[in-house]
């Protein structure tokens, strides 16, 4: 390494694939390494303090990279849970232009390396660096940072929480958020990787939930020659779609007199839909797991449901405008125009099937715009589908989103399709990623309240459409889990997905029916299989509800 605030190296790789880069990038370094390989880590951390990297180690534009601090962190160090000293580093990779916040990340090198790479995903609107130390839900039990993996993340190239859209208004930071900062950051830090260790990663991963289980779709989409597996959870692959549906949600809720439904309301609606199909899988334990069973009984339910010829209390029944509301959430959204990628709309959610909407109350209310107090989860979607129409659409911070035409989007449409492609991950060309023998694993929950778990599926058949099962079956397991929201339920699954993914790319175990621990405060620590889909966990009738043992994946 050079001197603090010199350039690393300087040789021109733009726009090659980034194992072409390291690979160069190794063998540059070679010499320089050569006296030193086998120094410790602790003296090859230091030399990182205040390097420079240029740009044209990143293969998309940048105006390079700025290390801002490296130090190694000692075993005992105070908030050091992973069991291991490392070197923590934390940089930014500058952006083109001065209006454009830089992409902030955080990359951690163990000093006893495994040999591979873990990119982890964000949330929301991002604007936070993931710091890549923490366990993981995909890794229950070891943080992949203490089992050897050199971890790294970023904030997507702007600063607030992750429910803020302003950076909507600067289309640079809207690309990084979109796409682009995966790209630089994972350049980046392949670099430093190859620099600290004297080679480069045997393995490169990704993991991420929600949006970073669209990121997670992205790069293999975008970027098929960088990682080897992908763990997408949850992914907000329609991007676009969510959040349109999300304002005509906000629409009919906020903008139809009657249309907003009370948290009580809300209960007694998912209290019917358990009476009606709980036990439809085989025992009463609070998880509406054949959701294809209970579908069928959705005439009956809602008809029960609705307030007969009588003036309702606040959580008796639902009203027309009422059941309105819920069943925009319940059918989607259908457009008249294509986003990117031939996509016309966005699925629904399995409203009537287990899906808990009450209980979240909070989060919306930041919107300051939002006319009348409201609930988590569909004001959630209106909240950040206010943001998205105001910020990203229409660059204008005090346009009125509760009278944005979401069929006739007008002199908008342009820029809507503009943002899909640039944002989404609804391109079902995986061609690349598959020749090459990449792996992926998505889970996601029956009852997620904020990402369809209906859209996930659709993507997943499209696959199958386009390539056919067993080409499918080579590559991605889709595991949908009853009783799962968006991090919430009344079942919440740990289970090692990284292990898993790591031995299916290493070693060719290709994952089967997993076991899943409820981590749910009232159940934790039963367990259910987690089923591949379209399969779900069927109880065999006898033996301990709350083993997996006692239940066998079935079909719908």
């Amino acid at each position: 390494m050079r001197a603090r605030g010199r350039s690393v190296l300087s040789t021109r790789y733009a726009r090659t694939t980034s194992r072409v880069v390291v690979a160069l990038l190794w063998m540059a370094a070679r010499p320089a390494l050569a006296a030193g390989a086998e120094a410790p880590l602790a003296m090859r951390c230091a030399e990182f303090a205040g390097a420079v990297l240029p740009p044209e180690l990143i293969a998309l534009p940048s105006a390079g990279v700025q290390i801002e601090s490296a130090a190694m962190v000692g075993a005992t160090a105070p908030g050091n849970q992973q069991g291991g000293e490392y070197c923590r580093i934390t940089g930014r990779i500058k952006a083109l232009k001065a209006a454009t916040p830089d992409i902030r990340f955080d990359l951690n090198l163990p000093r006893h390396w495994n040999g591979r790479a873990l990119q982890i995903g964000g949330g929301g609107y991002n604007g936070t660096v993931v710091s890549g130390t923490g366990v993981m839900p995909f890794s229950p039990n070891r943080a992949p940072l203490a089992q050897g993996y050199a971890t790294f993340g970023d904030d997507s190239g702007h600063v607030g929480d992750s429910s803020v859209a302003v950076f909507g208004l600067v289309d640079e930071a809207v690309t990084n958020f979109g796409y682009a900062h995966l790209k630089k950051t994972h350049d980046a830090a392949l670099a430093l990787i190859a620099r600290a260790y004297g080679r480069p990663p045997q393995r490169m991963y990704f993991a991420g939930g929600s949006t970073g289980g669209r990121e997670g779709y992205t790069v293999m989409q975008r970027f098929p020659d960088d990682y080897d597996g992908v763990i997408a959870n949850s992914p907000a692959l329609n991007f676009s779609g969510v959040r349109l549906l999300g304002v005509k949600l906000g629409q009919a809720e906020y903008a139809t007199p009657g249309g907003f439904i009370a948290p009580l309301t809300l209960e007694h609606v998912y209290q019917r839909t358990l009476a009606a199909c709980d036990r439809l899988d085989g025992v009463a334990d609070g998880i509406v797991s054949d959701v294809a069973a209970c579908r069928e009984q959705e005439p009956e339910i809602i008809a029960s449901l609705r307030c007969a010829g009588h003036a309702p209390s606040h959580d008796e029944c639902l009203t027309d405008p009422q059941l309105a509301t819920l069943l925009v959430m319940r059918d989607g959204l259908s457009l008249p125009y294509h986003l990117a990628w031939d996509v016309t709309g966005y699925h629904g959610y399995n409203i009537f099937q287990g899906t808990h909407l009450t209980g979240f109350l909070g989060l919306a209310h930041q919107a300051e715009r939002l006319p009348v107090p409201t609930f988590f989860a569909n004001g959630y979607l209106f909240a950040q589908g206010d943001g998205y129409i105001r910020y990203f659409v229409t660059h204008d911070a005090e346009f009125d989103s509760l009278h944005f035409d979401v069929q006739h989007p007008g002199k908008y449409r342009a820029q809507l399709i503009a943002l899909s492609q640039t944002i989404g991950a609804m391109n079902p060309d995986l061609s690349r990623y598959i020749a090459r023998g990449g792996k992926l694993i998505t889970l996601q929950g029956l009852a997620d309240e904020v990402i369809s778990p209906n859209q996930t599926i659709a993507y997943y058949e499209s696959l199958i459409d386009r390539f056919g099962a067993d080409q499918v079956n080579s590559f991605m397991r889709l595991y949908m889990v009853p009783g799962f929201q968006h991090g919430s339920g009344v079942f919440i699954p740990s289970v090692d997905l990284l292990g898993v993914l790591d031995n299916w790319v290493t070693r060719s175990v290709s994952p089967e029916t997993l076991t899943a621990t409820d981590i749910a405060p009232a159940t934790n620590g039963r367990s259910r299989p987690l089923c591949r889909y379209p399969q779900f966990p069927r109880y065999v009738g006898k033996g301990n509800v709350n083993l997996a043992s006692s239940f066998a994946c079935a079909e719908p």
